[in-house]
């Protein structure tokens, strides 16, 4: 089966009733866990970006402590699926301020994470992507934003 174009869906739902598109949203839920997620946060998190922002913080705060440190693989997949899940939820909101602060707090949380990263070049290949694309997007907000979040780049560089 070939999906339908964006155009074509939207098109669509502005032809059903308001029931309809409730039971085609509810239906929507039962498929995937992303699905689920994303309509969690439209309705019920989107209003306190703030709010979300921490609850995301806790959470790769909460997931760094439960690393298994026994060997750097475990760290690395470790990692990754922090980093994965993080991206993630930075979808769901598609602000850039989110985007910058849930990247400095993962690297912040990073850096500090002990056994040092230095020990494995693909952490700190990871972390240096990360940095990058802080500053790719810090340079598309606004001008007080780009500073203050350009002072909290300036301190994980020392």
């Amino acid at each position: 089966m070939k999906a339908a174009t964006l155009r074509e869906i939207k098109k669509e739902l502005s032809l059903h009733s308001h029931e309809n598109l409730q039971e085609l949203c509810l239906r929507l839920t039962r498929f995937k866990k992303e699905n689920k997620e994303l309509l969690t946060y439209l309705l019920f998190e989107s209003t306190n970006e703030e709010a979300y922002i921490n609850s995301i913080r806790r959470y790769v705060e909460n997931e760094f402590e439960l690393i298994n440190r026994s060997s750097l693989f475990y760290i690395r997949k470790s990692v990754r699926k922090i980093l994965r899940n993080l991206k993630k939820y930075i979808r769901y909101s598609q602000k850039k301020e989110t985007e910058v602060e849930l990247l400095l707090h993962f690297c912040e949380q990073l850096k500090a994470f002990r056994p040092n990263i230095k020990r494995s070049q693909q952490l700190v290949n990871t972390y240096t992507r990360q940095i990058a694309l802080i500053k790719k997007t810090v340079t598309t907000l606004h001008e007080d934003l780009q500073y203050d979040y350009n002072l909290k780049l300036e301190e994980l560089n020392h």
